[in-house]
């Protein structure tokens, strides 16, 4: 058998409490600690599988000061679960830097297939799947444009993943950068009662959710790639191109992650 894992990144639901896996009830009833993005998220997670372990709070805040002492728990032989809020670990989450410290000291890391919100997103875009960016957050401020840039000749299909009170005003920018033409998918509340998607050209999606009063719900973003024909020098990158990057005085930050 292989040899137990120290630290077990498992996937929970990202909104629907029957997508938990059998394997993952099953980690979370073994391991010692569960390292929790919000304990009072996980912690009602936890309640319903009636999971009774002891949570350690491990997020963006403070992972660079719980690291070390993790590491020195993993290495004296505990066996410790990381969760985050809803989807899989590491993926526009924390976990990565805890990942790769573990694996540097040979201590063995195992991850657990399970839920991801861009998955159901890009499949219910109906763009191509066989080759895809995940872009995750982009930029909110300084190298923003500059990144839209970068994207804009890009064939593969793109994902992000953005916040409710961002949505709009990153539908504009891409429509300027991208073309309002270029094909589009908004997914939000994936798995959830009030699930929806919608897949219109770009400055059409920015119209019709700029119209809305509100936005509610963890947003997933698909858009179509470039074709091929187009990436050579687009009217709207040269447009783009010439104008200065703007100041985004957004303050917002990746706390609404959906995965998300």
């Amino acid at each position: 058998m292989p040899e137990a894992a120290a630290l077990t990144l498992v996937p929970t639901p990202i909104g629907n409490l029957e997508d938990i896996t059998l394997r993952a009830i099953r980690v979370l009833g073994e391991v010692d600690t569960i390292l929790c993005e919000d304990t009072r998220t996980s912690g009602r997670l936890l309640q319903h599988l009636d999971i009774k372990k002891p949570q350690l709070a491990y997020h963006l805040h403070n992972e660079h000061q719980q690291v070390p002492r993790l590491l020195e728990r993993l290495a004296k032989g505990e066996r410790m679960a990381l969760v985050s809020d809803a989807g899989t670990p590491g993926i526009s989450d924390p976990g990565f830097l805890l990942v790769r410290e573990c694996l540097a000291r040979g201590l063995a890391v195992e991850c657990l297939p399970g839920p991801t919100a861009f998955v159901p997103a890009l499949l219910k875009s109906g763009f191509g799947a066989e080759r895809f960016s995940f872009e995750g957050f982009l930029p909110v401020k300084k190298g923003r444009q500059t990144r839209l840039l970068e994207l804009a000749r890009e064939t593969r299909t793109l994902i992000f993943y953005e916040s409710p009170h961002r949505i709009v005003k990153t539908l504009g920018q891409l429509a300027e950068v991208f073309g309002p033409e270029r094909p589009a998918s908004v997914s939000r509340e994936l798995t959830k009662l009030f699930e929806e998607t919608l897949t219109a050209p770009l400055g059409e999606l920015a119209a019709a959710l700029g119209a809305r009063p509100a936005i509610k719900g963890e947003i997933v973003l698909v858009v179509k790639g470039a074709e091929h024909e187009r990436t050579e020098r687009s009217k709207y990158v040269s447009r783009a191109d010439e104008a200065d990057e703007p100041a985004d005085t957004d303050d917002g930050d990746a706390d609404d992650d959906p995965d998300a």
